[in-house]
């Protein structure tokens, strides 16, 4: 099974492809955003290209676990996603997602590869066992 994972920002959005059944995700080039709207054309093809079975998108969580208005906007895009396209789609908590990444990727400023590596470590989640939630 192949899933895609997104790492919601209001200026891009970080991308990684997952497969099931071996467990491992990789980072894809991240998308932009305009006005905090990904260009739909450009996540059409990405979706018509890789033809997930399902798409992951990172929730992110205050660390007392509430809800904020971040989390709000990742719904609302996983939501967005879900009606346009007609894709099952999951949300993980991805508290901790970002730091993680720039450990990975070494990164300390802005870097479209900390976004994108962000959104492997959403899809290693759901593949690992994160409780997803719906939007």
């Amino acid at each position: 099974m192949i899933l895609l994972a997104f790492d919601y920002g209001t200026r891009k959005i970080g991308v990684a492809s997952g497969n099931a059944l071996i467990g491992t995700a990789s980072p894809l080039p991240p998308l932009p955003c305009k006005n905090e709207q990904p260009d739909w054309q450009q996540m059409a093809a990405l979706l018509d290209e890789w033809r997930p079975e399902l798409v992951v998108v990172g929730l992110p969580l205050n660390m007392d676990g509430s809800e904020s208005h971040s989390s709000e906007r990742a719904r609302k895009f996983a939501r967005r996603i879900q009606g346009r396209f007609g894709l099952k789609v999951y949300m993980v908590d991805e508290r901790l997602s970002t730091r993680e990444a720039r450990e990975r990727t070494a990164t300390r400023g802005p870097d479209p590869k900390v976004d994108s590596m962000a959104a492997v470590v959403i899809a290693e989640g759901y593949l690992n066992g994160a409780e997803p939630v719906t939007p």
